[in-house]
């Protein structure tokens, strides 16, 4: 004797309805598709809140805004998939930039290598707290955060004391732009940080060290590779990236103070998680994490339209951290 209980059985074998483990089954197989299809809604949509949106200067706009935005989410892409975060980007972006507004007299190149090297040395002592210390990278990197407000507070008082503008060619890289004032000179930086993010994770051995470390750091550790090393060299890009980030965030202000890169903290991990990168580690693509920037882009473009006020957008981001870590579970889980 045989029962046959027809659609219920594949709902019951499957744990989900059929309808929900083919959705989940795309977004695992074919993410950009999904996030590229979300992204011309979202465009769409903001167009029809507001018509001049949809122009070359409209769209020139949201490029402007993520940019920036990409090009931190590029080193929180890089940490997530070693399973931690930096907290501490936006004040090392702010960092950068009032280094870079102080040394800007003394000509544009100084003060932006100045500004890198800043990045790079906030982003390594995170990475020897994370790698070497073992601190959890949630309490290191928002511990180093709050040390270098206070720094940065008191000389901003002393010898930082008007450094508030930034040279002219940061604010054209910043905020210029050309082919007839169509693309921004910031979107040509940030293409060229997704050709070595997305060149450096498939082909090189540091690439395949950080899905690694995420994956199985156990593994990786048992094949003789020293997960510190790997940690300090992440963290210490993150901090490039995040520097190079406030940078641009100056040249596009003209100026700096200490609540510059502040609002891009949160938009920064949402980007990364919206591209399918994993909090979980191992699992992500900076591809993605360029949709997740562009997403959140226009989104707050639409919020903008709409008169939604900063607190309003940062609850909004939250949402969607929150929404999608479940929905990538979920799918994790389906798969």
């Amino acid at each position: 004797m045989s029962l046959d209980v027809g659609p219920a059985r594949d709902t019951l074998i499957g744990g989900e309805p059929p309808a929900r483990r083919a959705w989940m089954r795309v977004m695992s197989e074919r993410p950009l598709m999904v996030l590229g299809a979300v992204l011309v809604a979202l465009v769409l949509a903001t167009g029809a809140i507001e018509p001049g949106y949809l122009s070359l200067r409209g769209l020139r706009n949201t490029l402007l805004l993520a940019a920036p935005l990409g090009i931190m989410a590029a080193g929180q892409t890089l940490l997530m998939l070693t399973r931690g975060i930096d907290l501490s980007v936006a004040m090392i972006g702010t960092a950068a930039a009032y280094v870079a507004g102080n040394q800007s007299p003394n000509g544009a190149g100084i003060a932006i290598v100045l500004g890198l090297v800043v990045g790079c040395v906030a982003g390594a002592t995170n990475g020897v707290g994370v790698g070497v210390f073992r601190v959890n990278p949630l309490i290191m990197t928002l511990a180093l955060s709050g040390i270098i407000l206070g720094l940065f507070t008191q000389w901003a008082q002393t010898f930082l004391q008007g450094s508030t503008s930034v040279a002219p060619f940061i604010r054209t890289i910043g905020a210029g732009s050309f082919f007839d004032h169509r693309i921004p000179w910031n979107v040509l930086i940030w293409g060229a940080v997704a050709i070595v993010m997305i060149g450096g994770l498939r082909r090189t051995g540091l690439g395949r060290m950080l899905y690694g470390v995420g994956d199985n750091p156990e593994a990786v550790r048992l094949a003789g590779v020293r997960i510190w090393q790997v940690l300090l060299a992440a963290y210490t890009i993150s901090g490039f990236f995040a520097a190079l980030g406030g940078i641009l965030l100056a040249g596009q202000s003209g100026a700096v103070d200490l609540r510059l890169a502040q609002n891009f903290l949160l938009p920064s991990v949402a980007a990364a998680v919206i591209g399918g990168t994993s909090i979980f580690g191992g699992v992500g693509t900076y591809s993605g994490t360029i949709f997740g920037a562009l997403i959140l882009s226009v989104l707050n473009s639409m919020l903008t339209f709409l008169d939604a006020g900063q607190a309003v957008k940062q609850v909004v981001y939250g949402l969607i951290v929150l929404a999608l870590a479940w929905l990538y579970a979920a799918v994790t889980r389906a798969e």
